[in-house]
């Protein structure tokens, strides 16, 4: 049978008495005992020797007891300043491995970025923002994976992203984000494509009726182009769903069916008439691009760094 002791429960865990002082003033105190001096402990530590003391006198009245002998020749410990000054150095010893700890923690941290992006902010804007961030910080090992924004937020919210940047319309449930550049989705063809040639702009309910070659659901174009074209009766089924935005240009160049994708996508095949943009009416197919970090957990050492370079650079464009 337990004895009544041993079977009473531990007491609960009650917060340090006011008695403690505060680190500093033992590190102080440990450094007066090792020197002989709170003038050369005070030297030593940074902080002027009328501070030192004052800060020994009030420690002395914190815990009851006086700590130093002062004398013309120096300070030293007294009987129960030996016992508090041991005790005092296991403390500040700990603190400096906790100290150096966190240190290699931070330098960890400020060595590496692992950053998640929608298909479009990859392929046609990261590369600019990183190349700026190896300039102010080259020695930061940056992992970059690519997805769609849906599963860009789930890859934030799991940890295995220190930044993402999507593509939708709304920040998903469990993030915060902000703005970082904008972008417009615009409907394409190949030159043979009847509408090339089409001088009157594509209304919604036209654009509604016909099967494109779209993104896959899930990402942040279809969920745009979705959204867009609900008031008129919703987006048709596509007549092709393909993954990235190279796919899509190679449908489009075809000529078959047009294409709905990021207008950064097609800059140069707009250019040189590869392909040919559709020209459209009462239809909004703009959308911001985000930068996105768990709520309540402000993105910091080189995310911060990105973040505000992203913000930097689409001020100059």
């Amino acid at each position: 049978m337990a004895s009544p002791i041993s079977a009473r429960p531990p007491h609960p865990p009650r917060g340090l008495s006011a008695r403690v002082p505060e680190l500093g003033a033992l590190e102080l105190l440990v450094a007066v005992a090792r020197l002989g001096s709170v003038g050369r402990a005070a030297a030593e530590l940074g902080v002027s020797q009328p501070a030192a003391s004052a800060r020994i006198k009030g420690m002395e009245q914190q815990i009851g007891v006086a700590l130093l002998d002062r004398s013309p020749r120096g300070s030293r410990p007294t009987e129960a300043g030996r016992l508090v000054v041991e005790w005092a150095r296991n403390v500040v010893e700990a603190a400096r491995a906790l100290d150096a700890g966190i240190d290699a923690l931070r330098e960890h941290r400020d060595t590496r970025l692992r950053v998640v992006a929608s298909l479009t902010v990859a392929e046609y804007l990261m590369p600019g923002w990183l190349l700026a961030l190896h300039e102010v910080s080259p020695d930061t090992a940056v992992t970059l994976r690519t997805a769609n924004s849906g599963d860009v937020a789930a890859h934030v919210l799991g940890g295995d992203a220190d930044l993402g940047f999507i593509e939708g319309p709304t920040i998903p449930p469990g993030l915060s984000g902000a703005v970082v550049a904008a972008d417009r989705l615009v409907v394409v063809v190949g030159p043979s494509h009847p509408w090339a040639r089409r001088r009157s702009a594509l209304s919604g309910t036209e654009l509604a009726a016909t099967a494109l070659v779209l993104r896959e659901p899930g990402s942040g174009t279809r969920e745009v182009l979705d959204q867009a074209l609900a008031p008129f009766g919703g987006t048709a089924a596509p007549r092709l769903e393909l993954a990235s935005s190279t796919a899509l240009k190679a449908a489009a160049m075809t000529g078959s069916e047009p294409v709905c994708l990021s207008e950064l996508a097609v800059v140069e095949e707009l250019a040189t008439r590869r392909l040919v943009e559709v020209p459209l009416e009462g239809i909004n197919l703009r959308r911001p691009l985000r930068a996105v970090w768990p709520t309540g957990q402000r993105p910091t050492g080189p995310a911060r760094q990105l973040l505000g370079l992203t913000r930097k650079l689409t001020r100059k464009t």
